[in-house]
């Protein structure tokens, strides 16, 4: 009965070789501590005895290097970033100009009144693709119905 004790007093060893007055995670704290306290006093990279910087530290050889390569990698992203916006501004007049031609087209189109071809520009609006969309309702009767319009148109 008194291994089923939970609010009693703290069992011995749990069998695991750790005891019971024994915190692992104190264990761990304490662990860590001391690494810490090792890296703390860590002399790779305090000022000399007469109080000046070491010359490694001031002088990095792969500085020069470095500056070098940011210059090469600015002039290089400033040449990349003038093509593109020559591309970018080629491609807007191009966009402009079938736009412009598109919309005169359309005036053309618009313009044309003829008598007896209201049904194709009916017609033209209309998409006659059967396989438009399947959620949408069935139409395929005024498909037909506007294709025969299209094809004799109704005499008054």
């Amino acid at each position: 009965m008194d291994d089923f004790d939970m609010l009693g007093a703290p069992q011995g060893s749990a069998g695991n070789g750790i005891g019971a007055d024994e915190d692992p995670a104190a264990a761990f704290l304490a662990q860590q501590e001391s690494e810490i306290a090792g890296i703390e006093n860590d002399e790779g990279f305090s000022i000399l005895d007469s109080g000046e910087v070491p010359s490694s530290l001031i002088q990095d050889p792969d500085d020069a290097n470095s500056r070098k390569q940011e210059v090469e990698w600015k002039e290089k992203a400033k040449l990349e970033l003038e093509e593109w916006h020559t591309r970018q501004n080629e491609q807007l007049e191009k966009t402009k100009v079938n736009n412009r031609a598109a919309e005169e087209a359309m005036v053309s189109e618009l313009d044309e009144n003829s008598p007896g071809t209201e049904w194709e520009r009916v017609a033209r609006l209309c998409d006659f693709n059967p396989k438009s969309s399947k959620q949408a309702k069935d139409v395929s009767r005024m498909r037909s119905v506007l294709i025969s319009l299209k094809q004799a148109p109704l005499v008054r």
